[in-house]
């Protein structure tokens, strides 16, 4: 029996990867000292891995921005346009990477990113891979040997970690017609037996495949890619221990491919599907000599594992193909875990005897071999004890469940979830009530928030600010936010968001049923992370979290200014959700929290509430069969959170990056008046979705990416505006960004959104034209 872990966080326990980035990025560090920072992470991650008596470590899992990018490096997939940059021989690799991510607009260049989306169902985002007809792949990036020759010379027995070539394409986009992606698994492929054969010549005999598309529902086409892709690759290398990972859910109908391919371990999420190890022992496979990896600790939750329910699994396949055949594992990498528990000296001692951080799942994982070998020792013995006291406590525990919340969800009518007339009518008063004109300009909701403005948060927290101290503060960076705005011609205005830490964290802390770490950072993307609360009781709202901003901007200005607030889905999926009730459940509690919030809003003054929903994609479960239960109660959340207001109420939502085609009719019974969508990445591609299913409220396309520091032209947004136009009646349309401008700096801010301004002005003069 052995144990592996399939990926360990890369940012650092105290993100010192997002500081070096972000510092390099500045000019403020040489490369060479980001590089070095890389480096020491990794090192640190192996040897603590190493300590804890982890048999096989992943190497390879480390990335400075995105393990996808990284192997469109590696195969060489870089779009044309980043060509002039390579030709440059001063640019280093490293940049061209950032350049790809981040988009470039210095040198005389300027060039777009790269389309980013949801990594599965997670919060984590992934560069897209762009594909033409009969592209040519090459070798350009050697990252896997030299951090597989990195890890060796440290000596740590590691497993070079690969994104499976089959994923590697589903997970892209063609740029062009009349071929498949996976059409170019004849070109790819080669380039991953060179790797290999890099990797074979330096002794490595172990290499982890991930393969995740394996949980999705593939098409007998699709199967016998990854069943040619697997044989093709043993016939090279029929030495090489091949571990064939996928997670997020179960093989399913891909079951009987994956059990037919010549590799030597399989990998399964039993945290998100435990009945797929009756499957497996339900077949043949007990007569082949076949590992299995049973990944039974959860790297996407945060709670302590239970060892009985654990050894429950470990010993049923130990019985059934003997215990030499199995192996432990977290159920998927932990990149989605927080680094260390140990570093929280804050948090109720009750609650953070229930959790475990990515440094304490490595533990319990050698923890669950020993215990299932039936190794005896003092300190085996004490974790085996200290765990059942710990689960067991929380079964019982009196903080979690609270009857009057129980009662007001039991009590949910379906016309709580309704607005009080159709959008036809709805439309009709809102257009009266808040005179906006043709194409309405607004933003999605935060302004950069300055290190002047972050200090002063942290001041307030430290106590060296009073109250008063820090709401004066604040209410002068609210005031420059609404005079710039109005100033600048946009027509619907927000306050900036200039009190809050994060869209979740700051609603959670003021939720009953949430605490919060101090260190629970992990990686949204690149150098951008967030730290999830915990949901870990029954959720209520104690008291009004936003009134008191948003009216004091509005006080400020005669144009209309949007109430902010975060969508109960979305709360859900980017916190630490409880496990011992269903999603649904808890995500109904924060509903009503949330609908008590809008109610509040309305009565203050504000006449237009933005809830957020930008999670509502990545929450689909990854099986076809699980969409409609799923979207039935979340699209149920959404309304009964917004469903409290009068019809002159206008109710916006906003959500990422996502594939809206075959959830358009959810998205329309969401019942919003406005939707703003994430859309220049794709140059408005995403909008077919609406034009096709004839969306009928309103939508706001972005028109420049956020993520990016590169400043679009007014020409830009136009042209993009006008692709919109083609396919969406104008009396529909907004402009507006893609995203919140949280991360942004005030000189590219200013000059982008003037440039959004202008390209309205024109819309309207062209429709007047017209």
């Amino acid at each position: 029996m052995q144990t592996h872990n399939l990926g360990y966080p890369r940012i650092g326990s105290r993100r010192e990867l997002k500081k070096a980035e972000e510092l390099y990025w500045a000019g403020k560090i040489p490369a060479d000292q980001l590089i070095s920072t890389g480096k020491g992470i990794r090192l640190r991650n192996w040897q603590l891995q190493k300590a804890a008596g982890i048999d096989l470590i992943p190497c390879n899992d480390f990335s400075y921005y995105d393990q996808v990018l990284d192997t469109s490096l590696m195969v060489g997939a870089i779009p044309r346009r980043y060509h002039a940059l390579m030709e440059q021989q001063q640019l280093k690799d490293i940049d061209l990477l950032f350049a790809m991510a981040r988009g470039y607009q210095k040198d005389g260049h300027d060039i777009t990113a790269m389309e980013m989306t949801k990594w599965f169902d997670t919060n984590y985002h992934y560069i897209v891979p762009e594909f033409t007809a009969n592209q040519q792949f090459s070798l350009y990036s050697n990252k896997v040997l030299h951090e597989y020759l990195e890890a060796r010379e440290a000596g740590i027995n590691a497993k070079p970690v690969l994104l499976g070539p089959v994923s590697y394409l589903l997970l892209g986009k063609e740029k062009g017609s009349g071929f498949h992606r996976l059409d170019l698994i004849r070109n790819l492929l080669p380039v991953y037996i060179q790797v290999l054969r890099q990797l074979d010549d330096a002794k490595a005999y172990y290499v982890q495949f991930d393969e995740p598309c394996l949980s999705l529902d593939l098409t007998p086409a699709e199967q016998q890619v990854v069943a040619k892709t697997y044989q093709e690759i043993k016939s090279r290398f029929p030495d090489l221990h091949i571990i064939l990972a996928s997670y997020f859910e179960c093989y399913g109908g891909n079951l009987a491919t994956v059990l037919s391919l010549p590799v030597q371990t399989i990998h399964l999420d039993l945290v998100r599907c435990p009945s797929q190890l009756d499957d497996i022992l339900a077949t043949p496979f007990a007569k082949t000599k076949t590992r299995l990896s049973l990944g039974v600790v959860d790297g996407r939750n945060i709670w302590k594992n239970d060892f009985q329910q654990s050894l429950f699994l470990i010993n049923k396949a130990s019985a059934a193909i003997g215990a030499d055949r199995v192996w432990i594992a977290p159920s998927c990498s932990l990149l989605h875990s927080p680094c260390d528990l140990d570093l929280e000296q804050e948090l109720p001692a009750g609650i953070k005897s229930w959790l475990s951080f990515a440094k304490q799942k490595i533990e319990e994982v050698v923890t669950l071999k020993r215990l299932a070998a039936g190794e005896t020792s003092a300190a085996t013995d004490r974790a085996w004890h200290d765990n059942i006291t710990t689960v067991n406590s929380r079964r019982t525990s009196t903080l979690i469940h609270k009857l009057p919340v129980k009662q007001r969800v039991a009590a949910i009518t379906e016309t709580d979830a309704r607005r009080r007339h159709d959008f036809a009518v709805r439309r009709l008063r809102q257009k009266e009530a808040l005179k906006l004109p043709l194409f309405p300009t607004t933003t999605i909701g935060s302004f950069p928030q300055t290190p002047e403005v972050r200090s002063i948060r942290a001041r307030w927290k430290k106590g060296e600010l009073t109250n008063k101290e820090y709401e004066s503060l604040l209410e002068k960076e609210t005031e420059a936010a609404i005079r710039w705005q109005e100033s600048t011609g946009i027509d619907v205005l927000v306050h900036g968001e200039f009190e809050r830490n994060d869209m979740v964290e700051y609603f959670g802390e003021q939720l009953e049923g949430f605490v919060f770490t101090s260190n629970g950072w992990v990686q949204s993307y690149g150098s951008r992370c967030v730290k999830p609360p915990i949901i870990y009781g029954d959720v209520s709202r104690p008291r009004a979290m936003t009134v008191r901003w948003s009216a004091y901007a509005q006080s400020l200005t005669r144009k209309w200014v949007k109430g902010m607030l975060t969508g109960p889905v979305t709360i859900l999926q980017w916190s630490f959700v409880r496990n011992d009730q269903p999603r649904s459940e808890t995500c109904t509690q924060i509903a009503l929290a949330i609908r008590d919030e809008v109610v509040d809003l309305e009565r203050a003054g504000i006449r237009i509430i933005q809830i957020d929903e930008p999670a509502i994609r990545e929450g689909l479960p990854l099986r076809k069969d699980n969409w409609k239960d799923y979207l039935d109660w979340a699209v149920r959340a959404f309304r009964i959170s917004a469903g409290g207001v009068d019809d002159a109420t206008q109710i916006h939502t906003h959500m990422c990056y996502s594939e809206f085609n075959d959830i358009i009719q959810s998205i329309a019974d969401m019942d919003a008046d406005v939707i703003t969508i994430e859309c220049s990445r794709s140059q408005m591609d995403l909008l077919d979705a609406f034009a096709g299913f004839r969306y009928p409220n309103e939508i706001g396309p972005g028109v420049y990416d956020i993520h990016s520091p590169r400043v679009p032209s007014r020409t830009e947004m136009v042209a993009l505006m006008e692709k919109a136009r083609a396919v969406i009646p104008a009396e529909q349309l907004w402009v507006n960004p893609d995203c919140g401008l949280k991360t942004r700096a005030w000189p590219e801010t200013r000059a982008a959104l003037t440039e959004m301004v202008e390209a309205a002005r024109e819309l309207r003069a062209e429709e007047l034209v017209g």
